[in-house]
């Protein structure tokens, strides 16, 4: 149900992606200069990955999340802020002008 490190898709689906990034014979072109054909078959073939995708019931996946969420919310530093001697952004030193 949480995301994986294959995927890292919740479930459930996506818009197409008509990424020309996806289509190495299509690469490096914008979709503005591909055929009709060529924006079908891309579309085709994202719907095609989409199919695969396992589906779940909003029910089930939505109720997931949030006993999710709530078990990390301890670890969560924008919930419990970070402790001034781990922080990596505090400024090490002041700045004096003369």
């Amino acid at each position: 149900m949480f995301p994986d490190s294959a995927g890292g898709h919740w479930g459930g689906s996506s818009a197409p992606s008509n990424n020309p990034n996806n289509h190495p014979q299509l690469q490096g072109r914008m979709a503005q200069d591909m055929t009709e054909k060529e924006l079908l078959k891309m579309e085709l073939d994202q719907l095609k990955k989409e199919v695969k995708n396992e589906r779940q019931m909003v029910s089930k996946t939505g109720k997931e999340i949030k006993e999710y969420i709530e078990s990390m919310a301890g670890e969560d530093p924008l919930l419990k802020g970070v402790p001034e001697d781990k922080n990596p952004f505090k400024e090490k030193g002041g700045c004096t002008i003369s």
